[in-house]
């Protein structure tokens, strides 16, 4: 198991240009500059050949898209693939508290030997989008995650070896138990506690201060935004009657709610974008 605690704490410079475009670099009108994204991944302490690099490879991934801006500026836009990546996000990463009784979506999924290599990927998207293992080739998840799954095997072209079925779990053994067995609760809610460890601090640091500084606002919102936009696809979000007591991913989700609350607007004024307004 890895010990999330003990990773080096600075993220990856591609992650947070994911998670820049996410917060604020799609709401600009056109491409961003990349002098632009220089100066926004700077105040995460991101340099710029790193900044470079990364965009490269982003690029290369169908994600970025160079285009000129209206005063003839290079700079990056996002694909309709990120687009639609982001989108998904949002309903994780933004989800009110999961209903208590949604039910299930079971992934059944058989590929043949001569494509085993299609059978890890299919293995990797489905752990990646929060799904737990009820038996070999069949995957367990909060039924509310079908569609998304659905589009992520579409562009993946894995969907013709997988069925879908929605229902409840009826024994024997009771769900909550069944649920510890098909995810590895200790690894999620360690996940839980590092963010904790990391970004509750900096809340209670803001509910101490009267103002909220665009640019320390900025920095310390994409900072947050980035450890927790990753910790809803290993944790789907499962109903709180079925997790143990105390649950640390019930804290962590309010910590970054009123983190978001606190500081995303204000972070905009600093990446210079006018965002919609998303109440959590």
């Amino acid at each position: 198991m890895i010990n999330v605690s003990e990773q080096p704490v600075q993220p990856a410079p591609r992650s947070l240009i994911v998670t820049l475009y996410g917060a604020y670099g799609r709401f600009v009108a056109g491409p961003v500059p990349v002098a632009e994204l220089i100066r926004l991944l700077a105040a995460v302490g991101v340099d710029a050949p790193s900044v470079r690099s990364s965009v490269s490879r982003l690029k290369r991934r169908g994600l970025l898209l160079p285009a000129r801006t209206e005063r003839g500026a290079a700079g990056y836009e996002l694909s309709d693939q990120a687009r639609e990546l982001l989108e998904d996000g949002d309903r994780r990463i933004y989800a009110d508290a999961p209903s208590a009784d949604e039910g299930w979506v079971l992934a059944v999924f058989s590929v043949p030997e001569s494509q085993r290599q299609k059978r890890h990927v299919l293995r990797s998207r489905l752990a990646g989008l929060g799904f737990g293992t009820a038996a070999p080739g069949v995957w367990i998840a909060p039924a509310r995650l079908h569609e998304e799954t659905r589009n992520t095997l579409r562009r993946l072209d894995l969907d013709v070896y997988v069925d879908f079925f929605r229902g409840e779990h009826l024994g024997f053994a009771p769900t909550a138990q069944a649920v510890a067995r098909w995810w590895d609760l200790a690894a999620l809610a360690e996940q839980h506690e590092a963010f904790l460890d990391r970004h509750a601090p900096v809340l209670r640091a803001w509910e101490r201060r009267a103002g909220t500084p665009p640019e320390e606002a900025y920095r310390d919102y994409l900072l947050a935004l980035d450890s927790w936009r990753h910790l809803p696809y290993t944790d789907p979000g499962l109903p709180a009657r079925l997790l143990p007591a105390n649950w640390p991913g019930t804290r962590s989700a309010a910590v970054f709610r009123a983190l978001h609350a606190r500081l995303h607007e204000a972070g905009a004024l600093y990446a210079g974008v006018s965002v919609p307004a998303r109440r959590l």
